[in-house]
């Protein structure tokens, strides 16, 4: 892939992300990829359906700045092998709970963007001793599947998808809530979700089946922010409020014209919401 001068900057900053070393963290399941950078108060992430932690990397590095900032990686991600059992949001809130034990983190921030928000959300309900405090994009309490969702997952289970699938290029665009202008951020999405294999994403969207936390929202007993994007077409921006609203001690943000990776196109905008948002929460506490 070649890039035009004029795109060629902002390629590098996506991917010279200050990343010196991603290590491997045990749990009772295994062994996760973990990336540690900056110094302050935590923030654990965790990424979505695709791409793994590698796609959270640009927002993770400006929230670096002033913050202790780890990256977890979920079950399959950046591995061989094709699908990998236990792939429930639950699945995962079991393997980060693991991480934060092991790096001895006390109550951090968690972040949970897209999938990776209903594995914080079951991190905030089964593990509240490992959460201080929940950030969630993308997400909502109860997972429902629509025709898209529906094709893409009989694609990933049948289908050996070329990494220029047509129809995937399609998928991403509806993430960008619009159709993006050619550029290093259309491809460097692109680059990231096709290193998640797609045994592994069939697995996740399969194990979203059945997810509904709408009766158990009250257990939630940490402070929230809600931050949406207004283009999310994938959870639109009303039902990601409503989430917000069945969460005591909630509070709802929206970054105007992101859509359901705004994490990445709007980084510097959710960096700003999100750190703030632990700014105060920890000067409460103080």
């Amino acid at each position: 892939m070649r890039l035009a001068a004029r795109h060629r900057e902002m390629w590098l900053d996506l991917e010279d992300c200050g990343i010196s070393e991603v290590r491997r963290i045990p749990s009772r399941f295994g062994s996760f990829e973990t990336v540690r950078m900056g110094r302050g108060e935590p923030i654990v992430l965790i990424p979505g359906l695709a791409g793994g932690w590698r796609l959270l990397a640009p927002l993770a590095r400006i929230l670096s700045r002033r913050h202790d900032v780890v990256m977890v990686g979920l079950r399959g991600d950046h591995e061989e092998g094709g699908p990998v059992a236990g792939q429930k949001p639950l699945d995962h809130a079991f393997d980060v709970a693991d991480v934060i034990a092991h790096l001895g983190l006390e109550r951090p921030a968690i972040l949970g963007v897209s999938f990776g928000a209903a594995v914080a959300l079951e991190m905030a309900i089964e593990f509240p001793k490992s959460v201080g405090s929940l950030m969630l994009s993308g997400g909502e309490a109860r997972f429902r599947p629509n025709l898209g969702s529906t094709i893409l997952l009989r694609a990933m289970e049948r289908l050996p998808l070329p990494r220029d699938s047509a129809f995937l290029n399609q998928f991403f665009n509806i993430l960008h809530g619009r159709r993006p202008e050619p550029g290093p951020i259309v491809d460097f999405l692109a680059q990231r979700c096709w290193e998640t294999d797609q045994g592994v994403i069939a697995g996740r969207l399969r194990g979203l089946d059945g997810f509904d936390i709408t009766d158990r929202l009250w257990e939630i007993d940490v402070p929230t922010l809600v931050l949406g994007g207004t283009k999310d077409v994938v959870v639109p921006l009303a039902r990601q409020r409503a989430l917000a609203e069945g969460i005591p001690s909630s509070k709802f943000a929206m970054i105007d014209g992101a859509g359901h990776v705004g994490f990445l196109t709007h980084r510097a905008e959710f960096a700003s919401n999100l750190g703030r948002f632990v700014r105060e929460r920890h000067a409460s506490y103080c």
